[in-house]
């Protein structure tokens, strides 16, 4: 059967329905998509006459040639026996490698250590190292050719300290037994044993991957995060559909604007949405109307979140979306100062990337992939010791930022800065309301980039 995208789904739940199951199911994509996609082909499967039984197995601990032995024997329970692996580790690579450790640096920056602990298991799991060698002693030629890019210059000391913490065995990963695995499903498993895979990063070029979309079923529960408009339409459809289906389990209904602002606020993050969503249907009690007065009250952003909204929407010149944000900021209480150093720090910042672009030496290339950015760029960066505490934080959002400074001049932005000290000066010393000052500013700035644009 050929890879169906999670769209499709419905179609294949009543095929289930239907008796016309098979063996092999694979779920890729982002992860809470996957699991909700899984959770509904595993009750379709349970919901057969024959029954049956879930045997949940955690794919970062798993091992996986006792699984493969599980789904060879036959069973003494009645019914099917489904053998679902969350977070499958066969379809990693050294091509998924990179993917993998940039997910390890960005939870780590988001201090979110179970999530950062997790990839980082699935990270190490591609070596197939002992875990007592740690990656802090591995040196640049060895990551390199393990994993595929090049080794990060900071110490990974910390990263050992979660693998001890982990508590995981000594080598995370026997080799690839997806042949095994292959031969196996070719000859026969039992017939009443199922394997359901769910998996964020596949190397779609592994034999077992096409050997599933053969024999078996593979479903894309992937999204694309960028932030073109087509990107943007195909997230918000699929929060959509998420807050849809948790407000008709609860009978709630949103009022107008409530969802545009719940998705401003979460961002696409599908758990989370899910779970304010829930919240807020339980927080309005027998309501059915669900306002955008509960929503301040129940799903509230942080200040720096705000913040960062408004120098996203400056920083892309949405004029409109700039004065929004700066309305709602003000609204919120927020001063006008704390707005006014927030855009200074923001601008200072492209000015620094931007001179640095400006440097003979790395030299900085215009249309740089970020991978050229993270291998190369970044470290003679580092290396020359200059503004070491703004070259830290996840590479990939240091080369957003880099590649946001490359469009203005540092001309333009010495005059933007200049704009921000009078705006102050007239914020702490004139009698004018400052959402009046800082309207005047953010027009005039917008205004001055199309006249100055590099």
């Amino acid at each position: 059967m050929p890879l169906i995208k999670r769209s499709e789904l419905p179609a294949l739940l009543r095929e289930v329905g239907q008796g016309k199951c098979c063996q092999l199911y694979l779920f890729f994509g982002e992860r809470y998509l996957c699991r909700e996609a899984a959770d509904s082909l595993q009750k379709a499967l349970l919901a057969l006459p024959a029954g049956g039984s879930v045997n949940s197995i955690d794919g970062d601990r798993e091992d996986s040639s006792k699984t493969l032995g599980q789904l060879m024997n036959f069973s003494l329970l009645p019914g099917l026996q489904i053998h679902r692996v969350t977070d499958s580790r066969l379809f990693h690579s050294k091509n998924t490698a990179s993917a993998l450790w940039n997910k390890v640096e960005l939870a780590r920056g988001e201090k979110k250590e179970a999530q950062c602990r997790r990839h980082l298991l699935a990270f190490v799991a591609l070596a197939g190292i002992p875990v007592d060698d740690g990656l802090e002693e591995m040196e640049g030629g060895q990551w390199q050719n393990i994993f595929g890019f090049a080794r990060p210059k900071e110490s990974l000391a910390w990263a050992d300290e979660l693998l001890a913490a982990a508590g995981s065995p000594k080598v995370l990963s026997a080799g690839d037994i997806t042949g095994r695995y292959r031969d196996a499903f070719t000859k026969g498993v039992p017939p009443h044993n199922i394997l359901l895979l769910t998996a964020e990063a596949v190397d779609k070029r592994k034999q077992f991957f096409a050997f599933i979309k053969k024999e078996g079923v593979v479903v894309d529960c992937s999204i694309d995060t960028g932030a073109g408009a087509a990107a943007q339409k195909g997230q918000n459809a699929v929060l959509q559909e998420l807050v849809t289906k948790s407000l008709s389990r609860f009978g709630k209904k949103m009022a107008p604007r409530v969802l545009d602002l719940l998705f401003e606020r979460v961002g696409f993050h599908p758990v989370a949405v899910v779970m304010e969503t829930e919240k807020l249907a339980l927080a309005v009690g027998d309501r059915e109307l669900i306002t955008v007065e509960d929503l301040d009250a129940m799903v509230g952003r942080t200040r720096e979140d705000a913040l960062f909204e408004l120098t996203d929407a400056f920083g892309k010149q949405q004029t409109g979306r700039t004065l929004v944000l700066l309305h709602r900021l003000l609204e919120n209480g927020i001063h006008g100062l704390a707005i006014l150093a927030t855009l200074r720090n923001y601008l200072r910042r492209l000015l620094i990337f931007r001179s640095l672009q400006l440097q003979p030496q790395p030299h900085w290339q215009p249309g740089m992939s970020a991978k050229q950015f993270q291998d190369s760029y970044l470290p003679a960066l580092k290396e020359r010791g200059d503004w070491k505490e703004l070259l830290t934080g996840h590479p990939y959002a240091l080369f957003m930022s880099f590649s946001k400074a490359q469009g203005f001049s540092c001309s333009l932005l010495k005059k933007w800065l200049g704009l921000l000290l009078q705006a102050e000066y007239r914020l702490k010393g004139a009698p004018l309301p400052q959402q009046l000052v800082l309207e005047e500013l953010l027009l005039t700035m917008l205004a001055t980039d199309k006249r100055n644009k590099v």
